[in-house]
């Protein structure tokens, strides 16, 4: 008979916050395992000290490294998966020998626990039970006497492990976040809270439950501070206080004040990805609005900086979009609508002017700053395929019925007119672009050059040249941009171009 693997959640440090489950099976365990860091005590022992019965077996599992620094020839992450494989081989033995086996870990541990990567090596060998623990989090809020979230507030727990510019583009779009791992990342997150606009309402709070237990405004630490690992930043999101993200189509109808001087709503298009391909004139706009609103992938390409808010939302609310950003331009804040490669090519400023249609915008002047347009990106990667005449479609049948798409499917056709398909295939409708190829086939040659463009400009871009006869409908997704050529297109060194002239 094999033993038993539980994994015990302490909680936070202080050994009254033990759960009385866990306690028992502390304290009844055969073998006691814990986690220790180089030249250090382990942590979760001491919480635990008084509930390990003397002469049980105890595994201490010393990490070998917690620096990064390591002459490991597969470094930090192979020197660490090698510690892991022989730490769940030690506790295996005891499993196989029908001993029960007791793995403390502070806080909860499936909560950036330690357990996990013994639970991923164990669990599907032994019976495995978890023990759930206070986490560290819900001691720092109890020692602020502070609110964190209610009702629909939104709560995002961070690991100060993230990128400055991501870690301060996800404080901007939350209410209340919990900011874990600091130590050695402190100065990154102070400046991402400071980029985020919510420093003021940022609280450390050191050994929460502990009785060296300190808490204080983040604003009151110096950038540079040095902090132990056993710490962690509460940032206030209580919508009592005000709240801090709106989702469009979730906020309740803002009031629309008439102002004295007329109000401006930029939409501005990004660009299909890289950075360098934003228009100057576009970043500079950016840098002047207090407000940017937009398709959640699209603001993540906006820098954070302080008092910039974002508002995010999904891809199939649009006229909500723009409606909520209208209502903050309508009471005099400087606004931006965000919108991929060019915001006037099946992006938001048709939505945007279609919702300002009306009287209860009519302070509000609607600007439109271009951006480079993906048809661009993909003809440039590919050579000139859209140097003569040509159309541009989407084939997407939201807001358009698929009669109407292949109509003007075969009216392109028989102009002759290269082709770019914007929306080729999504999930819900994986098959349109396969429909759209027969249709073209009926009019065009199997010969006829077709440029598949994914993610172009980014690290992950590929693009492909066939024909319309060869082309594998099936590995096309959302992420592509399809050009067909028109009879006159060809190929010369593996560019593709279409002349002027026609014959």
């Amino acid at each position: 008979m094999s033993g038993t693997f539980y994994g015990v959640g302490l909680g936070p440090g202080d050994p009254e916050l033990i759960t009385r489950k866990a306690a028992r099976i502390i304290s009844g365990a055969d073998v006691v395992a814990y986690h220790a860091g180089v030249n250090k005590n382990s942590y979760a022992r001491t919480i635990a000290a008084d509930l390990i019965r003397p002469g049980v077996i105890e595994e201490e599992l010393r990490y070998p490294v917690t620096t990064g620094v390591t002459d490991h020839p597969g470094g930090y992450a192979g020197a660490l998966a090698d510690f892991y494989e022989a730490s769940a081989s030690r506790l295996a033995a005891h499993l196989s020998a029908g001993r029960t086996v007791a793995l403390l870990t502070e806080g909860d541990p499936l909560f950036y626990g330690s357990f996990m990567y013994m639970h991923d090596r164990l669990s599907t060998r032994f019976d495995t039970e978890i023990i759930p623990g206070v986490p560290a989090f819900s001691a720092a809020t109890a020692a602020l006497g502070m609110p964190l979230v209610r009702q629909t507030d939104v709560l995002t727990v961070l690991p100060g492990t993230l990128g400055e510019h991501e870690l301060a583009m996800r404080l901007a779009d939350t209410d209340g976040a919990i900011i874990m791992k600091l130590g050695r990342t402190f100065a990154a997150v102070y400046r991402a809270l400071v980029a985020a606009g919510r420093l003021e309402h940022a609280y450390y709070v050191e050994r929460a439950s502990h009785p060296q237990q300190r808490w204080l405004p983040v604003a009151a630490m110096a950038e540079t501070d040095d902090v132990p690992y056993l710490s962690l930043i509460v940032v206030d999101g209580d919508s009592r206080n005000g709240q801090r993200s709106r989702m469009p189509g979730d906020a309740a109808p803002a009031v629309v004040e008439a102002l004295a001087e007329p109000a401006e709503l930029l939409v501005i298009g990004l660009g299909p990805g890289p950075e360098g391909w934003l228009t100057a004139e576009a970043a500079a706009a950016l840098a002047t609005v207090d407000h940017v609103v937009g398709y959640g992938p699209y603001l993540a390409r906006v820098p954070q900086r302080e008092g910039l808010q974002r508002h995010s939302s999904g891809n199939t609310v649009e006229l909500d979009r723009a409606r909520f950003a209208l209502d903050l331009a309508a009471r005099g804040e400087k606004v931006a609508v965000v919108s991929g490669g060019d915001a006037g090519v099946f992006g938001m400023a048709s939505t945007v002017f279609e919702a300002a249609d009306t009287e209860r915008y009519q302070r509000v002047s609607v600007r439109v700053l271009p951006g480079v347009s993906a048809v661009q990106a993909v003809a440039a990667a590919a050579g000139a395929p859209i140097g003569a005449d040509f159309a541009v479609l989407s084939l997407s049948d939201r807001l358009k019925p698929w009669s109407v798409i292949e109509s003007r499917l075969r009216a392109i056709a028989d102009a002759d007119l290269v082709l770019a398909i914007y929306n080729p295939a999504s999930r819900a409708r994986p098959d349109q672009i396969a429909l759209a190829r027969k249709v073209l086939l009926e009019h065009r040659a199997p010969q006829t050059v077709v440029v598949v463009g994914r993610d172009i400009g980014r690290e992950s871009e590929s693009l492909t040249v066939t024909t319309l006869g060869e082309l594998d409908t099936d590995a096309i997704d959302m992420k592509c941009l399809v050009l067909v050529g028109a009879s006159s297109t060809r190929v010369t060194g593996g560019r593709v171009w279409t002349p002027r002239w026609v014959r």
